[in-house]
């Protein structure tokens, strides 16, 4: 389940880099689910041929990544914004909230640069 979603997440960040043809092969494999019979059927191709595209697609998306850390940035950002909310919920003074917020903006904007 984790290489699903990992796929997905390598595909929304960076699947607008693949080619049409790529982009629909990788599509109906990771979202749709489909077989690689079913996909070769469908695209008039081998199934060993849809096994090499998808294969190559999941290496160039994850060299991407590689090379760009979108997704991780998103991910450390994402996790600064929700400690900013929790910290939202917490009683505490105003001074130790403020030193808080500070320390976890500081953080988001190094993710940034």
């Amino acid at each position: 389940m984790e290489k699903i979603v990992e796929q997905g997440l390598l595909y929304d960040f960076y699947g607008e880099l693949l080619t049409d043809h790529q982009r629909q092969i990788y599509e109906a494999a990771v979202y749709n689910d489909m077989s690689l019979t079913e996909i070769a059927d469908e695209h008039g191709i081998s199934k060993q041929g849809v096994h090499d595209l998808i294969k190559r697609c999941t290496k160039a998306l994850q060299g991407y990544e590689d090379a760009l850390h979108m997704i991780r940035r998103f991910e450390a950002i994402k996790t600064q914004a929700e400690e900013l909310r929790s910290l939202s919920a917490k009683d505490m003074d105003y001074a130790e909230f403020k030193e808080m917020t500070l320390g976890i903006s500081d953080k988001i904007l190094e993710e940034l640069t």
